[in-house]
């Protein structure tokens, strides 16, 4: 049995990316991306906290197993601007998985799991910048590496749990990435392209990850700027496809893993000088997975964002 890798929606990017990471500039919060990374600055000095909640469902299944799968966490990032323009990032995903299927043997059962996931850590450089009044124009490269901090040995009475279902992968994986920010006082635009390295763990290899996503953050409120306005709504519209390569079991490919995934996510976010509340939910709007690998039908993300 094999189900889909569930990395991406621990990590950032993206998820992640976010694989999900922001940071904010001097000035204090503003709009950015929910399910990816931005190029604005964390101030030297300062730090930035986000705390996201995830859930996530997975029912569309083609086998005769009949898999559901949830997903419900809590990620946690700190960012700190080391100087103006290179900003350090650690992102702590706890994960609680949950997967009903049907046995072989006409049975119905759960597996599940739950704990720390794989930390990652992360230095992102601005290498470009052209401000102007009102606008700014930024490009940022970054790179990391996820460490094998979550339990990636979790056994129960059916025996040791699927590698996708357990909290860590124990492999050491490096990424890298690229993204791009364009910042107006009405609408922000981000664009990111990044490349996950997955290693080899206990006989057991997830595919590679590449990630391309968008975002736009548009002002719905107030529709017009004055003074005394205590904060801003924003109207979220973001974008995700991900390429995973086939998992590898005891240097095999397995037909059951890996393909493509394009996600829609609309989503609100509103703004203060110090914090964000925000939302969004990702929609799959095309799925080409290979042979019998569970397909998402949602992904909730809501949270906060501060600085300090």
């Amino acid at each position: 049995m094999q189900i889909a890798p569930l990395s991406f929606l621990a990590r950032s990017a993206l998820g992640l990316t976010l694989l999900v990471l922001t940071a904010s500039p001097p000035t204090g919060a503003t709009a950015a991306p929910q399910t990816f990374n931005t190029a604005l600055p964390v101030a030297r000095g300062e730090f930035m906290l986000r705390q996201q909640f995830l859930y996530r469902k997975a029912e569309d299944d083609p086998s005769a197993a009949d898999r559901d799968l949830k997903v419900l966490g809590g990620i946690s990032v700190l960012g700190y601007g080391a100087t103006g323009d290179l900003a350090l990032f650690g992102v702590v995903p706890f994960l609680d998985k949950r997967l009903d299927l049907t046995t072989s043997g006409g049975a119905r059962v759960t597996r599940d799991t739950s704990g720390l996931g794989d930390i990652r850590l992360f230095g992102r450089y601005t290498a470009f910048r052209a401000d102007a009044k009102g606008r700014t124009f930024r490009i940022a490269p970054f790179v990391g590496i996820e460490l094998p901090t979550g339990d990636d040995d979790d056994a129960d009475s059916l025996g040791r749990l699927p590698a996708p279902l357990q909290s860590g992968s124990g492999s050491w994986d490096p990424f890298f990435g690229v993204v791009a920010t364009w910042q107006t006082l009405q609408y922000q635009i981000d664009a990111q392209a990044s490349y996950k390295l997955n290693t080899e763990a206990n006989g057991f290899e997830f595919g590679d990850e590449l990630r391309l996503d968008a975002s736009l953050q548009y002002r719905l409120w107030p529709r017009e700027l004055g003074a005394g306005v205590p904060g801003f709504l924003y109207g979220v519209l973001e974008g995700n496809f991900v390429h995973r390569a086939k998992n590898r079991m005891g240097g095999a490919e397995d037909p059951d893993s890996g393909g493509e995934q394009l996600f829609i996510s609309p989503g609100l976010q509103y703004v203060t000088k110090r914090w964000v509340a925000e939302a969004i939910v990702q929609l799959p709007v095309a799925q080409n997975l290979n042979g019998a690998a569970l397909e998402d039908d949602a992904i909730v993300r809501a949270g906060f964002r501060v600085n300090f």
